[in-house]
């Protein structure tokens, strides 16, 4: 039987930090990896091992998966703006006793040429940028309409990995997924004259160029305050993950051999 005698791990993500981990401990043969990427049907860069598509249901719904797959560990490695889901991982795992890592990117540090300021919502953001100038560059994902609407003599330049429908005729929209390149940013931002920029600290590499190209430029940056992670243990780096996870195991032999 396939995976007989193999440590599962589940592996929530869809971020590229899932999928490098996945792809870690993929060739191990003490370990059958599971990657979720909920809500997600496909994706052109799969983790290897196993993966699972769509929600769970909430926490119960998740509790209840985990019941029928009894992994070992569960890395939470979802987006640092997933707060509803590492939220559900996390009473899910409590009330089965599996333990639980969260796998997030490191923040972004601020240097001294950094013009930053840190907002709640997306409502404070937009509001933070249209008092800094005219042409704003939004990268956050998916914005109601309405929200520019609010704005009429602004004009927007909105990227997002998803389409965002219909949109007032001061919004330009364009399809992206990092990672960016920084060369590409800085022609981005200055070919359509941004005066502003409004983004997540969503942290990591993969979309830091347009804060580098900010940087270069001397232009503001409105970031939504990034989440708190849940409360438990917490990792930044791949080799990290892999790290608790062999310390986990090592804990857990002896009961096995008893």
């Amino acid at each position: 039987m396939a995976g007989e005698g193999r440590n599962k791990i589940l592996i929530l993500g869809g971020t590229g930090e899932a999928r490098r981990l996945a792809d870690m401990l993929a060739a191990r043969k003490d370990l059958e990896v599971v990657s979720s990427l909920a809500g997600r049907t496909s994706d052109p860069e799969l983790p290897a091992g196993e993966v699972r598509t769509g929600g769970f249901g909430g926490a119960d719904g998740l509790a209840a998966y985990l019941s029928e797959l009894r992994p070992v560990a569960v890395v939470d490695a979802t987006h640092p703006y997933a707060e509803l889901m590492s939220r559900n991982a996390r009473r899910a795992c409590a009330a089965l006793g599996i333990p639980r890592l969260r796998y997030d990117r490191a923040p972004w540090v601020r240097q001294a040429e950094d013009n930053w300021t840190e907002v709640r919502d997306i409502e404070a953001a937009m509001a933070d940028a249209a008092a800094r100038g005219r042409r704003i560059f939004v990268a956050v994902g998916r914005v109601p309409a309405a929200l520019f609407e609010v704005y009429p003599d602004h004009w927007f330049l909105v990227r997002s990995v998803e389409r965002l429908g219909d949109m007032p005729e001061n919004v330009r929209c364009i399809a992206g997924k990092g990672p960016f390149r920084l060369a590409d940013e800085l022609e981005l931002l200055d070919g359509h004259r941004i005066d502003v920029i409004v983004s997540k600290a969503s942290g990591g590499g993969s979309v830091f160029a347009k804060i580098e190209a900010a940087r270069a430029m001397k232009l503001p940056v409105v970031l939504l305050r990034r989440p708190d992670p849940p409360p438990g243990p917490l990792v930044h780096r791949a080799d990290e993950a892999v790290a608790w996870i062999d310390q986990l195991l090592g804990e857990r032999r002896p009961e096995r051999n008893t």
